[in-house]
């Protein structure tokens, strides 16, 4: 939708655009994206991987999209090392493509299609402490100029998208997210706190009503994990009228 044209996407591509001004030019990405999931953390490592579309329902230019940057299967094998050295069983797939939920971000906010990227799967335990520890393995990397995206949600209930707003529902969303800016952004939280805090995630605020199901809250786990601190930066946007959160964790924090 942000691609197409959509005005309730806006702000997100805004955002994304802001945050690029934010950063050096990364050398390589890593994409842990919401819509992959495998037993086991599975790493993309061809060299010029595919796009998957992997939605319905959307206009013919929606499946014509391109984004033909390359992979970086010497990545892929230095991630694979680290998470089995840190006790965490983890394969390469040499023929999976990249989903939307890397494609659309990538081509925001680098249009180039010029920076290599390694896509990083979920695990289907949707386990919040086996991410937290899945993105403090990753830490262990030795990759300059390196750039960590978790391509998720911070709202992401379908039904109540298309729901006619509610008080009751708008206080819901603000609960949460209100919640989750604290927990990411506050000082005076210890970062045994703060993971604990999103290990036990679901005892957030409304945090059932805003992910019924987790998978989009989890790639910002791995962030933290790999993070280990508060953001440097986070940012309030509007997305199909629901309240959402992004952030940004710099090298120097």
């Amino acid at each position: 939708m942000p691609l197409l044209g959509d005005a309730s996407h806006q702000e997100m591509i805004d955002c994304l655009q802001k945050i690029t001004t934010k950063i050096n030019k990364p050398s390589v990405i890593i994409l842990i994206s919401a819509h992959w999931e495998e037993n086991i953390p599975t790493i993309t490592s061809g060299l010029s991987p595919n796009l998957i579309y992997d939605y319905y329902g959307f206009p013919e230019e929606s499946y014509n999209i391109k984004y033909p940057c390359i992979g970086k299967p010497l990545l892929a094998k230095q991630i694979q090392k680290v998470l089995v050295n840190a006790g965490i069983e983890a394969k390469l797939d040499e023929h999976r493509g990249f989903d939307h939920g890397v494609f659309v971000p990538l081509i925001i906010m680098f249009p180039e299609a010029d920076i290599p990227c390694v896509q990083l799967s979920l695990v289907k335990s949707l386990s919040a402490s086996e991410h937290l520890n899945i993105g403090k393995a990753l830490r262990s990397l030795d990759v300059e100029n390196l750039l960590v995206i978790g391509s998720g949600f911070t709202f992401h209930n379908m039904k109540a998208f298309f729901a006619s707003e509610t008080i009751e529902a708008n206080a819901m969303n603000e609960a949460f997210e209100s919640w989750l800016i604290k927990t990411c952004s506050s000082v005076e939280i210890s970062e045994s706190e703060r993971a604990q805090r999103l290990i036990n995630w679901e005892n957030a605020p409304s945090a059932r009503y805003c992910h019924p199901r987790e998978e989009h809250l989890l790639p910002l786990h791995v962030c933290y994990g790999f993070a280990q601190a508060p953001c440097s930066e986070y940012f309030e946007l509007s997305v199909l009228n629901k309240k959402t959160s992004m952030y940004r964790w710099a090298a120097e924090s």
